[in-house]
């Protein structure tokens, strides 16, 4: 049987888009208008044989891998303000956002679902610029987008554009990796700098009068992810710091694992505009979202092979190891600071940058 699974709604519709310069009530009906925006934006853009079928479903099978694993799924919605920022945009959040949820399990990303809520008005030419951003992103993952929905609110009841996504891979038998394996006596160690993400992002809205060159980290790490499991199976566990940082997912991992985890500020990657910024607005890099970072937790023997393969990778280049994992102080993580003291970091209690991720 031929590929057949889900598509974006609709018949090929030839007929030249009308209101061709922005989102319109209409391009959300189901109807003639609905048809083009899907055909000559998404469909246009999204190379998939699946989405060709043309079909609201999945049929018969996607074909995930053999009968020796299973599939992994995540689903994630995405905002972001502005959605074009340097170093990347909501099209590509979206995508490297899903891609690594997925991975942190240790699965190969395969495929990917995205719906659209498009508010009346939007520029159909930034709709076209944010799905072609979609597609190489999807590409650089090696994942397929394969079906899609779209949505259009009144002007005035959206904020342009949100973006839901779902992901699928496949995991293999014999590795396990979550939340719940850190271990007493096990390294922790970031693939990058912290902090890239969320301050590019608040230096590109413009309301603070800050101006940087630095771009965002948004990328997706399932090249990275991939090579490090075929190579060091053993790790316990995968995490990427997005929202809330570095110190509220290692808290998480704490609490999961009902262990202690110490990290060592002289260690930790932060580079000097980051920490500029946040000295200048009171924020702490360890609690700043990124988007192309991965947290990895592994037997301490495995450190430096974990660190080599990191920095022979292009998002791992300033890979670092940053702390252990102990048996005391179980659930709480602590920070060993430069000056020789200690203190508790907890879990962010608010969001300081919104609409980032």
């Amino acid at each position: 049987m031929d590929k057949s699974t889900p598509a974006f709604e609709g018949p090929v519709c030839p007929i030249p888009l009308q209101h061709k310069s922005t989102i319109v009530i209409g391009h959300g009906s189901g109807g003639l208008l609905t048809h083009q925006l899907i055909d000559q934006v998404f469909k246009k853009h999204f190379r998939s044989d699946y989405l060709n079928a043309g079909n609201d479903f999945a049929l018969p099978f996607l074909p995930v891998g053999n009968k020796n694993g299973k599939v992994v799924v995540s689903t994630d919605a995405h905002i972001v303000s502005p959605i074009f920022f340097p170093g990347g945009d909501i099209g590509r959040l979206a995508v490297s956002g899903t891609v690594n949820d997925v991975c942190m399990s240790g699965a190969k990303p395969l495929y990917i679902t995205s719906s659209f809520i498009l508010e009346e008005g939007f520029p159909i030419d930034n709709l076209e610029k944010i799905v072609i951003s979609m597609q190489k992103t999807a590409e650089e993952a090696g994942v397929e987008i394969i079906a899609g929905d779209t949505k259009v609110v009144e002007k005035g009841k959206g904020d342009g554009i949100f973006i839901s996504t779902t992901g699928i891979g496949w995991l293999a038998d014999g590795l396990e990796i979550r939340g719940d394996l850190a271990e007493p006596g096990d390294a922790v160690i970031i693939s990058g700098t912290l902090g890239d993400h969320g301050i590019s992002v608040l230096s590109a809205r413009g309301d603070l009068g800050l101006e940087t060159e630095l771009v965002s980290d948004v990328a997706p790490l399932s090249s990275l992810i991939l090579e490090l499991t075929s190579q060091i199976p053993q790790i316990h566990v995968l995490r990427d710091p997005t929202r809330g940082g570095l110190a509220t997912t290692l808290n998480e991992i704490a609490e999961q694992s009902g262990v202690g985890i110490e990290l060592y500020e002289n260690k930790i990657p932060v580079i000097d505009t980051v920490r500029n910024v946040c000295n200048l607005l009171g924020f702490d890099p360890l609690y700043i979202a990124n988007e192309g970072k991965v947290i990895i937790i592994l037997p301490e023997k495995f450190k430096d092979q974990c660190l080599m393969l990191l920095k022979n990778h292009t998002y791992g280049k300033n890979a670092a190891w940053i702390g252990n994992v102990t048996s005391s102080h179980p659930g709480n993580l602590v920070l060993k600071t430069e000056y020789g003291t200690t203190r508790i970091l907890e879990m962010l209690s608010g969001e300081p940058l919104p609409r980032i991720c």
